[in-house]
């Protein structure tokens, strides 16, 4: 494997960071969690007949990401078609993402992982409801030189949703070198809308990446970006810098996923129009909503009705990240305003993201649908624990990401993360700062009932006491739950920094399915979802990928 130097960058934590030390590749985030059970390889099965087949290698590759030299040290997921419809597969700009899958519900999918990079990986396919075996628990990663089987059925809703490695300490060094791809599934009732489509839909995939001189890829694995996460200073659309796509004066669809390891984006028009949204992670919303600008954590997806209806040749339209504060700790943003904006693209800063062109007038254009679809929502009534919800509680401490007062480790389930098969359940998700009151609330609770809002104990103290180091340390988590999507019921700022949530509040999309939500500092959320079909260990974690390398992740039990 090669062991090209990565060149740290300034770091802005001040007394946390102690620098940024110079690192290769191989360097993981941490080695908080434990070793990692290996299970054996999965082979295709005799009696399952697939309607898409598909060869998926991940390997060494190289791109032309930057003007001028080639980036010699990425690594990508390519994907042939064995089996399928034409047009299941297309290369998004000829870039180092892997070839975009378009799928149907109800297809049976098949495809062979077959590692040809130095080390384990695995793919987790983001967002899909599939069984445990085929969902790409770090388990079941395959060493080099071997295959591995994924057999499922497509049973999500329309929706675009994505793959990835979930290799144990791997996985933000893994998305870094490039490996990732999307998955739009398309259904019945989304066809009967007419939405635009071809080439009137743009799937865009942000990322952001650091480059040496010689513009190969350059990551950060000081304490600064362990406990931040990454923040790369060039933003990518499509794998590649400063994109601009051509476009004609009418509606568009903009199917936006954050693919970053830990950037959290605000997407505004640059001339202050509103964002017309059609969906979020799990397919589309009963109707269109506007918003001023929507907020967008790694691992979400964004659907976009973008209307250049009436615009001349000649104009232009761009996408920004706008600024607004509060996804880092405080110790972190008050540096970086000592500091004059720090080096690169800090957390929370304004700056564009991709142009579009209008190159082209015409009057042939759609009209915004009023209703979009009727998706099914699980509600509070059916949750089997509506009046004991079970917590997801977030917190963070010198070089320890922690859920439930604990890092991961496998097999190791609390009694709250045993979840009965076929059930509906309620979930809390908050910030919890102080290991004893969580030690308080697993010994007294007893379980589920002292953990949640109604048990008054452990948890709950433990919010209350959120000061001194542990506030200032305190930051935005993306919190992602693998299987199927959930319903978000409440949003509550509990203990905000009233000035900084209002540079954020007034973009969260609260309708629709989702599967992973940002929780900001001093928030409480309320969700509720469904556990059907499949039996086995599902994780849950932070999709700030450096905080899931340092073991803010844990595991469902369900059966």
């Amino acid at each position: 494997m090669s062991t090209e130097k990565i060149l740290s960058r300034r770091a802005l934590l001040g007394g946390l960071a102690i620098g940024a030390l110079a690192a290769p590749f191989s360097a993981r985030a941490t080695q908080a969690m434990g070793p990692m059970k290996r299970l054996p390889p999965r082979w295709a099965s005799p009696g399952f007949s697939p309607d898409v087949e598909i060869e998926l290698v991940a390997a060494p590759a190289s791109a032309q990401i930057l003007a001028g030299a080639t980036t010699n040290n990425v690594w990508r997921y390519a994907a042939r078609l064995v089996k399928g419809p034409e047009g299941t597969l297309t290369r998004l700009n000829d870039s180092y993402l892997a070839e975009l899958m378009r799928l149907r519900t109800g297809q049976k999918l098949r495809v062979t992982l077959r590692n040809a990079l130095p080390e384990p990986n695995i793919a987790h396919w983001h967002g899909l409801h599939a069984p445990a075996e085929a969902d790409g628990h770090p388990a079941y990663a395959i060493d080099p030189g071997e295959s591995y089987v994924y057999e499922f059925e497509i049973r999500n809703r329309a929706g675009f949703y994505f793959f990835h490695p979930h290799t144990h300490e791997a996985t933000a060094t893994q998305v870094y070198r490039g490996l990732a791809g999307g998955i739009i599934v398309n259904d019945a009732e989304e066809d009967a809308l007419g939405l635009p489509s071809g080439e009137y839909e743009l799937p865009i995939v942000l990322q952001d990446r650091s480059f040496t001189d010689d513009n190969q890829l350059r990551y950060d694995v000081g304490m600064h970006e362990r406990m931040i996460g990454f923040q790369g200073e060039r933003i990518l659309v499509n794998g590649k810098a400063d994109y601009a796509q051509d476009v004609a004066s009418r509606a568009y669809r903009l199917r936006i996923l954050n693919a970053s390891n830990a950037r959290i984006y605000k997407l505004a028009w640059d001339d202050g129009s509103p964002i017309t949204v059609l969906g979020v992670d799990g397919g589309l919303l009963e109707a269109p909503e506007t918003k001023p600008y929507v907020m967008l954590a790694p691992g979400e997806r964004l659907d976009v009705w973008a209307d250049f209806s009436g615009r001349k040749a000649g104009s232009t339209v761009v996408l920004r990240s706008a600024a607004f504060a509060g996804a880092a700790p405080k110790m972190a943003e008050r540096m970086q305003r000592m500091m004059g904006g720090g080096a690169g693209l800090p957390a929370g800063g304004d700056f564009p993201l991709f142009t579009l062109r209008v190159t082209r007038e015409t009057t042939d254009s759609p009209a915004l649908p009023k209703r979009l679809s009727k998706p099914h929502l699980p509600r509070l009534e059916e949750a089997a624990n509506k009046n004991a919800p079970r917590p997801i509680a977030i917190s963070e401490a010198p070089m320890a990401m922690l859920i439930n007062g604990r890092p991961y480790a496998f097999d190791d389930w609390l009694p709250i993360e045993k979840i009965p098969l076929n059930t509906t359940q309620l979930f809390e998700i908050f910030h919890q700062h102080g290991g004893s009151h969580m030690g308080m609330g697993m010994s007294m609770g007893g379980g589920m009932g002292g953990m949640g809002m109604g048990g008054g104990m452990g948890m709950g103290m433990g919010m209350g006491m959120g000061m001194g180091m542990g506030g200032m340390m305190s930051m935005a988590h993306p919190i992602h739950l693998h299987g199927q999507q959930f319903a978000i019921l409440s949003r509550e700022p509990e203990m905000v920094d009233e000035e900084a949530y209002a540079t954020v509040k007034d973009g969260f999309v609260m309708s629709g399915l989702k599967d992973t939500v940002p929780v900001f500092t001093g928030e409480r959320l309320r969700i509720v979802k469904p556990f059907d079909d499949y039996a086995g260990s599902f994780m849950y974690h932070c999709h700030n990928l450096e905080h899931e390398d340092m073991g803010m992740m844990r595991e469902f039990l369900v059966g």
